[in-house]
């Protein structure tokens, strides 16, 4: 069972802000997931060769051409910290 506890604990690891209101929602689906994910674990998946992919890929390229994107404004407008028209991001690597 996940208790709103976990989920705040793992919001704060995602540096995501959750509502109190959707706390009990994101416990429930995400003890939904992990007892589905207990479910494939119980599976008897010996002599099954492993693949990386279900069903058979190629690669399709495009042209690479320059198109038109969305504008630094609008992409810079919610986020939390900017700065010179950048995102700005707290270091992730401490000296």
């Amino acid at each position: 069972m996940i208790s709103k506890k976990d989920v705040e604990y793992i919001a704060n690891l995602a540096n995501l802000k959750v509502d109190e209101a959707d706390k009990d929602v994101f416990a429930k689906q995400l003890g939904d997931i992990l007892e589905y994910v207990e479910k494939l674990n119980e599976l008897d998946t010996d002599g099954v060769v492993p693949t990386a992919y279900t069903v058979p890929m190629k690669n399709v390229f495009r042209e690479d051409k320059a198109e038109p994107s969305i504008e630094r404004d609008k992409a810079l407008a919610n986020a939390p910290d900017k700065k010179d028209g950048q995102f700005r991001v707290p270091p992730i690597i401490s000296e």
